[in-house]
């Protein structure tokens, strides 16, 4: 059996020491490689840059090793047992690769571990080595692994199917804050890494809630325990699945404060991400394109289908929040009208249909620039909008016989449970199967044209007004409004980009298709520093754009690297983008029928 053993002999120089003991290897000499991607990450990542030195020996001394491409080596015949060691460079904060310093160390197994080839499918053990030093007596290992032997502070041997598994683990090692639920009469455990103080108990009343509502919904929780890992920083925010637990990075002000009685916004944000990455325990890592089942992550897998495992779980992420009870329903739909916001905001939408944004992911998705807004669209954000779409669509048409649930039932239990790929298209067959609706339409016009969606028609069934507005200023995201409230917004002037404040002036991210900026020769990276003949201080130009009078012109100032350059700017009026939300109390019996029906409880 392969054994890996993980020693940290330097925090402070963020270093990882890998060795692979391996029995009986091949006579003609082994090959070993390092993944290219992640799954549930769809780019490729290079881990192998981070390898510092590597060498191998048996029982005769050192051998051979020669480099075949940028992640894959191959060593000489072996004499007996061959071992291979190797450092890695850990400085990577992501829930993607490796980071490691005096105050804690986290990998995710694809950054580190090499696969031997041609033992891939055998069992294997890891060995994690506690680091030496006084400083380092009080850490402790999280893993969602099968201890062979590991001591209680998680040091030592743990036991793995495959190099699948071991690649598809993260681990935290350092000083932590845990506790512990059940879900469906499983155990889980969520730990915290880094300063915080938050209100844990609070976190865990709610995590059982939104863990137990989806396992209502597919019926059964095909794990034995479940693990949350969780980074806690000054900023950050980010989440990686994984067959039975998940990594997360977040804000320290994203945690619940000890004395908030309504979660905040940012706490909401936290719960959404908690909730999508758990979701993926059912969609993606056990409902997953056959493709990914066919091919290894030695080199990119497309599919047509992202939007399928990516945005359906970010309609069912916030819409967990309220069936569990974690939220309202004015939040819920406050979080809704930033989604149709995003979506609106990107001109990306009109060039780039779901389908195209599911099966380019790795090359601009993941690989996102200056110009994404005007090219783009996520298969997260409007894939969650399709499947809003669908779902009200399904509850219509059926008079509440089928819905989303159902298909994502069905999707379990056919694909899922019995790990089989879905085919492309795939979803759409089991779709109208379900419901027995013709959905090809729909399903032509979502994902494979660029037409807007029609949201407002299919939710006004439901009792829901939806409208577009301009935005009353930069950090306007949409919301719900009071039926006093509903009324326009004052005209008013917009730059047409997205700015970033800086000492000397404001620095320009990124313009926008058709907006004055665009018309005027601004570009991204632009440093703007005066307006009409006045200097730009930080956090202004909003504001002073926001006041002109849209149509006339007036001269802008910036530096392009190192040369000032001069704009004629003619302000544009803000255009209606901005999602709002009105939930009348007074509504028709079936409107009210169906929109219980659809926000309820599972």
């Amino acid at each position: 059996m392969i054994d890996y053993t993980v020693e940290l002999p330097s925090p402070e120089a963020h270093l990882y020491q890998v060795s692979i003991h391996i029995p009986d290897p091949e006579p003609h000499g082994v090959t070993f490689s390092l993944p290219a991607w992640i799954r549930g990450s769809y780019m490729i990542r290079d881990f192998s840059r981070h390898i510092i030195i590597i060498d191998a020996e048996d029982s005769t001394g050192p051998l051979a090793i020669k480099k075949l491409d940028k992640q894959t080596w191959r060593c000489e015949p072996a004499s007996g047992d061959l071992t291979i060691r190797y450092q890695v460079y850990a400085w990577d904060l992501s829930v993607r690769g490796a980071h490691m310093d005096t105050t804690h160390a986290y990998f995710n197994g694809a950054a580190l571990f090499l696969a031997v080839h041609g033992k891939q499918q055998e069992p294997l053990t890891l060995t994690i080595n506690r680091p030496a030093g006084e400083r380092y007596e009080s850490w402790r290992v999280a893993a969602a692994m099968r201890s062979q032997g590991a001591d209680e502070q998680g040091f030592g041997c743990y036991l793995l199917q495959n190099y699948e598994e071991l690649i598809d683990q993260p681990v935290e090692i350092g000083v932590h804050d845990a506790f512990d639920f059940a879900v469906a009469g499983k155990p889980h455990r969520f730990v915290v890494a880094g300063r915080h103080s938050a209100d844990l108990n609070r976190l865990k009343s709610d995590l059982t809630r939104i863990c137990s509502q989806q396992v209502a919904l597919f019926g059964e929780l095909p794990l034995n325990d479940y693990l949350f890992l969780l980074s806690v920083v000054g900023e950050g925010y980010g989440g990686l699945e994984h067959q039975n637990s998940t990594s997360l990075l977040a804000s320290r002000k994203d945690l619940p404060g000890r004395y908030e009685t309504e979660p905040s916004k940012n706490y909401r944000r936290l719960l959404g991400l908690c909730s999508h990455e758990y979701f993926h325990l059912w969609n993606v890592k056990r409902i997953t394109p056959a493709v990914f089942l066919e091919n290894d992550t030695s080199a990119e897998v497309h599919t047509r289908q992202m939007w399928v495992f990516e945005g359906i779980t970010s309609y069912y992420d916030d819409l967990m929040l309220l069936k569990s009870g974690c939220i309202k329903r004015k939040d819920y739909f406050e979080l809704l009208a930033e989604t149709v916001t995003r979506v609106m905001r990107g001109r990306g939408r009109l060039k780039q249909t779901l389908e195209e944004s599911s099966f380019d992911a790795w090359t601009k998705f993941y690989k996102q620039d200056e110009n994404a807004p005007n090219a783009i669209v996520s298969y997260y954000a409007k894939g969650a909008l399709f499947a809003l779409l669908l779902d009200l669509r399904m509850r219509l048409e059926s008079d509440g016989a089928s819905s989303l649930d159902h298909v994502m039932q069905v999707m379990w239990h056919r694909y899922g449970k019995p790990g089989i790929g879905v085919p492309e298209r795939g979803f759409e067959q089991v779709a109208m199967e379900v419901t027995g609706l013709d959905l090809a339409p729909l399903f032509e016009l979502g994902l494979r044209t660029t037409q807007e969606l029609p949201l407002q028609e299919s939710l006004a069934a439901f009792g829901v007004q939806m409208r577009l507005r301009p935005a009353s200023g930069p950090e306007d995201n949409g919301g719900v409004v009071t039926d006093e409230q509903v009324a326009d917004a004052k005209p008013r002037s917009v730059l047409g980009a997205r700015i970033k404040g800086q000492d000397a002036g404001e620095q320009v991210v990124q313009v926008y298709e058709g907006g004055a900026a665009m018309a005027a020769g601004i570009a991204a990276g632009d440093l703007i520093v005066a307006v009409d003949g006045l200097r730009v201080r930080q956090g202004e130009i909003e504001k002073r754009i926001a006041v002109l009078p849209p149509g006339e012109a007036v001269p802008v100032h910036a530096f392009r690297r190192d040369e000032l350059m001069q704009f004629e700017l003619v302000p544009q009026v803000a255009p209606a983008d901005t999602c709002e939300f009105y939930l009348p109390e007074a509504i028709p019996p079936a409107q009210q029928a169906r929109r219980d029906a659809w926000l309820r409880s599972l």
